[in-house]
């Protein structure tokens, strides 16, 4: 494995690093060295994990080294052993504040992430590493208890008091293996997560719970959720001992509301009830089996007088609840020292907390410990981590320090008392013990942390090394830190592995109708917004391939906006693009929901999926969409936290108010800034399900005209803001992702098919190639089929206007006649079809060189960048109409540009087999000279209504004595002829030159000599040698085109096309042209058939430009480098 030295330390890594990785892991090792905390984002996919797993795990070799190094020096007396051979990874670690004299004293590695299946890849990471350290995976008996009793206890309580139980008495055969398998050389020297464990527990029947509490003992590297280090009652369960050791905690985007989550709790009216109702069963049983002399229950250590006492002081803590008449959508707040006023009108106290607390655990294990009888003991559970929470520590006994010691403990808390309105109902008894409280609804206590800052302050106290925190998305920074309250001299913003043609990053102000776009709490469910929202999604669905993330703010939102889709038709467009999959509320269906995206998204019959998830949950948070699974993503909005939640409005008013305070040396947010964070940061998160390694690419959609202000920008992470672009129109945004992704999937093809990532697991997914979508022809006949259909059902809103018509028509016909190139040498058709075929074959071999020809330093659509995606070959540019007029009289050029555009007509239309019929047909007549063989082999061209065109445009290549023939059997199949003409049978040499009008000739002459002249706006391939009637049928065609467009987009909308058709002729300016056409098609389906038939008005060097932005905008491949030169031949 490659090695490299930083900071003095030298660092196996398993391949060459990027310096993005260098640069993270100097910091990592910075940290280590001058034991400072460290703040530290890097963006997913730049192998943060490997980084922080190689730096640390080589600072403890080289420290352990340097106390190798002063033991061998003590013994030589100061002398060295090998003064001749240096040993660079010896001697004191550059930079280090202190180096430990014992080998014993070597900091352990915590190493904390927020779910055990974030470990399990962790874990795996640590494999591919020459890194071999002794490990522990810490977890809950619910992941690692294989005792069938215990494990089918549903209740967690329960399982922990009757583990403890039979403990305790060496019933459980398991555990009594555990001294025995302990020492096991497979379990010592292997890396193994939470799955092995089990697996190991299971083979040696021994307990996989208490034998990764024996590894923690002689652990280098110590793994666990970091809900195990925050909470003090976990912390103590576990027996973590902080003093020395290196903390880690990765994926920290959520530790702040871990931290404060961690040291809150809600006492709710059941969990009193609960315990007052377990407490009188316990009394009543013991009066009744061994009458009232008894002092003890059976099985019970504590005092039966305690007892009594416990339930006494339930009564009366819920007495004082329901003393305050709280308003059911208000509450009453108080400041968080009013805690221990409330616990003392319920004679709990300093004084007696240890001894409450002792009788309560008593309790507990004694009801969980009957065999057979299960006892509702989640309440005594709550009172006994209430105590915990709120008695931290002793007090001293002076009444001053008394005081000052509560204020402490409580300055980051408030105390807030609300009704109960949830479902959940207190149980009834008709016992004599209970209480007549416990018949009504109560109160809610609820102690609320509001500072990260106590939790992590709490584990600086303990002693660590040092804290490092880390995760993809921590930005910005300076908040995140401010937040947590202890000093973090270390920080880093790391770049990203990729290029900048990776990623393409948009603020989408206004979707295609112009309505501004955004989910403000006044603007979220107005009907304009949400439609122009659908139509956004709409066409972002039919460009973005494969897999297609959709995050709202939260799930009311989401819920209400699918239902409007649904309502108005927007789902159904949207799903007949891709299949739409939905983010459940519940833990329940989530495998199933995203197991059926991930198939749709591998189907190579689809093109692909959409998942549709909310921001903060779990879709967002930790799994893993490479490659196909997440090509995009659509923001649809700021996930602003709910401002009417009691714990918002209190968060935001306890910042407010430290901030009033002043505190010397601590600075505080408002509660503003606080509240406008989590709403970015939340998106930043879901932002980081696309691009999760080197060759991985998207885009991102910020669907929300508030993205648009520079202080917005500023919120996304360092690695996103300076991609980011603003459009005046959509259309021009269309443009530039069809680009994109064009670019995108020619310099990073996918060689095989993607496999779903495990749906419930952050575990990376590896890469395989993508599927390819349908091909454009298929797709571009489907819309044109459902536009034909819902036309015929569309009436025209207004009249036309013949003024109208003929003003836009007068802007068409200039692009009847464009100019032609200079006449190359003349020949047949059959002449330049070959040239055609030899020609893309050609292009097809030097296809192998041209990637490493290829650029991607800009991602503009300029004349540059085209020219080096075809190799730094010259351009062909052949100029062609919509639908050229074939004439028998044209020039040879004419008759290969006919050649040719009737060759890409076939391409689009047909599949690539019927496309090859057709042209060994051709080759066939062409040796053979039998119309009949033609006629077969082309048949199934009759089998369609829509390739009858085909059929007769087959009618230039078929020779002069068998055109009549072939006319007429154009007429029998189709209902219409080729335009048969008696001197079409006539080869030239029969031609009557003597009786052609000499008018004729002139005009003839002309017209060629227009054709030589490479600057003629008036001639071109569709008036070669054309006559009147040959124009005529062109503008039929454009009247009929004409009606479709002012039927489909009204006379705005077609006053709009107008203007924009007029400025591109005067101006050449494409991208204003298509940008407004772009608009004007995509907001509807089935005006897609329009925005295929506009290609007759667009100059022949912008012909490329347009027929890619169809086939995206169509969901048809992207072409090969061949398939794109036989394109340009082809027009």
């Amino acid at each position: 494995m490659p090695s490299f030295h930083l900071h003095g330390v030298t660092v196996q890594f398993p391949f060459a690093p990027y310096e993005c990785q260098k640069d993270y892991m100097r910091k990592v090792i910075q940290c280590l060295q001058t034991k400072v905390n460290g703040v530290l984002e890097s963006p997913t996919g730049t192998g943060k994990t490997l980084c922080l797993l190689c730096a640390t795990l080589a600072w403890r070799d080289h420290t352990k080294d340097a106390i190798s190094q002063q033991k061998i020096a003590e013994r030589l007396d100061g002398k060295e052993m090998f003064p001749s051979i240096p040993l660079p990874s010896w001697g004191q670690a550059n930079g280090d504040v202190s180096t430990p004299t014992s080998y014993s004293d070597v900091p352990k590695i915590i190493y904390a992430s927020r779910t055990h299946s974030q470990l399990t890849q962790v874990v795996s990471e640590l494999r591919n590493t020459s890194y071999k350290p002794k490990v522990c995976v810490l977890g809950s008996r619910d992941q690692l208890c294989i005792n069938p009793e215990v494990m089918r206890q549903e209740n967690h309580h329960v399982k922990v008091h009757m583990c403890r139980g039979k403990v305790s008495t060496r019933s459980c055969v398991f555990y009594n293996n555990v001294e025995e398998k302990s020492t096991d050389r497979e379990l010592v020297n292997t890396i193994m997560d939470v799955e092995d464990l089990v697996k190991f527990g299971n083979k040696h029947r021994s307990c996989p719970y208490y034998l990764s509490r024996s590894l923690k003992q002689q652990a280098d590297v110590i793994f666990t959720p970091y809900n195990y280090l925050l909470d003090p009652k976990s912390r103590r369960a576990h027996q973590i001992e902080l003093a020395g050791s290196v903390v880690i905690f990765d994926e920290a985007h959520n530790l702040e509301k871990t931290c404060e989550q961690s040291t809150s709790f809600e006492l709710m009216p059941y969990d009193l009830a609960s315990a007052i109702s377990a407490l009188t069963r316990l009394l009543a049983e013991q009066a009744t089996e061994a009458g009232l002399e008894e002092s003890s229950v059976q099985g019970l250590k504590a005092n039966i007088e305690n007892v009594a006492k416990i339930k006494e002081m339930c009564l009366k803590l819920e007495a004082a609840l329901d003393s305050f008449e709280a308003a059911a959508d208000k509450g009453i707040t108080k400041p968080g020292i009013f805690i221990y006023e409330l616990l003392e009108r319920a004679s709990l106290n300093y004084d007696n907390k240890a001894a409450v607390f002792e009788t309560l655990e008593q309790i507990i294990g004694s009801l969980a410990g009957q065999a057979g009888i299960f006892h509702n003991t989640s309440g005594l559970q709550k009172l006994s981590d209430m105590i915990q929470l709120v008695f931290p520590g002793n007090v001293p006994s002076s009444k001053l320090d008394r005081q000052k010691k509560l204020e402490e403990n409580t300055a980051s808390f408030k105390v807030h008392i609300h009704q109960d309105t949830s479902s959940q109902k207190k149980q009834k008894s008709s016992d004599l013990w209970a209480s007549s409280s416990t018949k009504k609804t109560g109160n809610i206590l609820s102690y609320w942390c509001f500072s990260p800052g106590f939790s992590m302050q709490d584990l600086v106290n303990q002693g660590v090394h040092c804290i490092i925190l880390t995760s993809g998305t921590l930005s910005p920074l300076s908040s995140f830190t401010s937040e947590m309250r202890i000093k973090f001299p270390v920080s880093l913003e790391n770049g990203h592995v990729i290029e900048r043609d990776q990623i393409f990053v948009s603020v989408i102000e206004r979707g295609p109708d112009e309505v501004p776009l955004s989910s403000a709490f006044d603007r979220r469910f107005v009907p304009e917004n949400l439609s122009s929202l659908g139509n956004t999604v709409v066409n972002l669905s039919r460009i973005i391939p494969h897999g297609l993330l959709l995050f709202f703010p939260s799930f009311f939102l989401m819920e209400k906006t699918l239902e409007f889709w649904r309502d108005n038709g927007h789902a159904s467009r949207i799903e007949s693009v891709k299949p739409m999959f939905v983010e459940p509320k519940g833990k329940g269906n989530f495998t199933e929901t995203i197991g059926g995206y991930y198939d749709a998204v591998n189907d190579s019959k689809s093109r692909g999926g959409i998942f549709a998830a909310v921001c903060r949950g779990k879709a967002s948070e930790g799994l893993d969409f490479a490659n196909t699974f997440g090509r995009g993503v659509i923001i649809t909005g700021l996930p602003f936290p709910p401002k009417l939640d009691p714990r918002v409005l209190l968060k935001m008013q306890f910042l407010d108010e430290m901030n009033q305070k002043k505190i010397p040396g601590m600075k505080f947010l408002s509660g503003r800034e606080w509240y406008r964070e989590q709403a970015f940061r939340a998106v930043n998160q879901a932002i980081g399900r696309v691009i999760r390694h080197k060759e991985d690419y998207g885009a991102i959609f910020l669907c929300d005209q508030r993205f648009k202000s520079r202080e917005a920008q500023l919120q996304l992470p360092s690695w996103v803001r300076p991609n980011v672009r603003l459009y005046e129109n959509f259309g021009n945004m269309v443009r530039d992702v069809c680009q994109f992704f064009r670019v995108a999937h020619k310099m990073r093809p996918m060689l095989e098919k993607t496999t779903a990532p495990e749906p419930a697991s952050e575990c990376s997914a590896s890469t395989r190639q993508s599927s390819s979508p349908r091909s454009c022809g298929s797709t571009s006949y489907l819309h044109t089929q459902k536009a034909k259909m819902l036309d015929s059902h569309t009436n025209t809103l207004k009249r036309r206007r013949p003024d109208e018509d003929a003003a836009v028509a007068s802007i068409f016909k200039q692009y009847q006649s464009q100019s032609a190139k200079t006449a190359r040498k003349a020949g047949s058709l059959f002449d330049a079809l070959d040239r055609a075929e030899n020609r893309r074959e050609a292009n097809g071999a030097l296809e192998e060189q041209k990637p490493s020809q290829l650029s991607t330093l800009s991602l503009q659509y300029d004349k540059r960048l085209e020219e080096m995606m075809n190799g730094g070959k010259r351009k062909i540019k052949v100029v062609h109409e919509q639908k050229p007029s074939f004439s028998r009289g044209a020039s040879g050029d004419g008759k290969k540009a006919i050649a040719k555009y009737f060759l890409g007509e076939m391409k689009s239309s047909l599949s690539q087999v019927n496309f090859e019929r057709i042209r060994r047909a051709l080759h066939s007549y062409k040796d053979t000279d039998n119309v009949d063989i033609l006629l077969s082999e082309t048949s199934f061209l009759t089998d369609d209504p829509h390739t009858y065109s085909l059929l007769r445009g087959l009618y230039n290549f078929v020779r002069p004595h068998h055109k009549k023939t072939f006319d007429e059997k154009c007429q029998e199949v189709t209902g219409a002829g080729c335009g048969y003409k008696p001197e079409h049978s006539e080869s030239k040499a029969e031609m009557p030159h003597a009786d052609v009008n000499p008018s004729r000739i002139s005009a003839s002459s002309s017209s060629l000599a227009s054709t030589n002249a490479p600057n003629n706006k008036q001639g071109g391939v569709g008036n070669l040698g054309g006559s009147q009637a040959d124009i005529t049928p062109k503008c039929e065609v454009q009247a009929v085109f004409l009606a479709d467009v002012k039927k489909a987009l009204g006379p705005e909308g077609s006053a709009r096309l107008c203007q924009a058709v007029q400025s591109y002729r005067t101006t050449d300016n494409y991208d204003n042209m298509v940008s407004v056409v772009v608009a004007l098609f995509t907001e509807k389906d089935e005006n897609f058939s329009l925005l295929c038939r506009l290609a007759s008005i667009i100059r022949p060097h912008h012909k490329r430009q347009y027929k890619e932005m169809l086939r995206a905008l169509m969901g048809g491949p992207a072409e090969t480098a061949a398939e794109q030169n036989h394109l340009n031949d082809s027009e």
